[in-house]
């Protein structure tokens, strides 16, 4: 006897194109939703961030020009002649220097050169840093208003050097060495 195999009975095929449809409009929704909402956040977004920004006037004229580093800051200093000079006419990065530079320590620091000469209201200034970090820049900019000043007069550069304002500190950050998790760091030890 021969044992017959039963027939499977066939279904009919399942078209798969309205599913595929159904996900592309609701994934195409979905992404109009999205993008809707995200506008709405930015929008809401740029309405807080206004800010009331003062324009600041660029000084013109003849200038003494020089140029600071320390770490990976950049500071290229501009000093224009002016003997009205004011808080206002100092601008960093399009700035001015109490907003860029905001603690009186960076202030300070900024200041250095100007006060030991007691040239502090002689001259106005704009200054472009790039790189580093804050104290970084500054002293980068400090570095660069001590050449910009023996620039205006060299009979300074003596004063200036005795009080260390016209060495470039040369430290940087020692690289990462490979096997260690920064420059001197090791991997904990395990004995076993």
């Amino acid at each position: 006897m021969a044992v017959k195999k039963a027939e499977k009975v066939k279904k009919p095929a399942k078209t798969t194109k309205p599913k595929a449809e159904k996900k592309a409009k609701v994934t195409k929704v979905a992404k109009v939703e999205k993008a809707a909402k995200v506008a709405k956040v930015e929008k809401a977004v740029k309405t807080e961030k206004v800010v009331k920004v003062e324009k600041v006037e660029k000084a013109t004229g003849k200038y003494f020009y020089a140029v600071g580093r320390r770490k990976s800051a950049v500071a290229q200093v501009r000093l224009y002649e002016n003997d009205k000079a004011t808080d206002n006419d100092l601008i960093v990065n399009g700035k001015k220097l109490k907003d860029y530079f905001p603690t009186i320590s960076l202030q300070n620091n900024f200041f250095g050169p100007l006060k030991a000469m007691g040239m502090q209201d002689k001259f106005s200034m704009t200054v472009l840093v790039k790189g580093g970090g804050t104290t970084g820049q500054v002293e980068a900019v400090r570095l660069g208003v001590a050449r910009a000043l023996v620039e205006y007069d060299a009979t300074m550069k003596k004063t200036l050097k005795g009080l260390g304002f016209m060495t470039r500190d040369s430290r940087k950050v020692e690289r990462k060495k490979p096997g260690f998790k920064k420059a001197r760091k090791s991997p904990q030890w395990a004995k076993r």
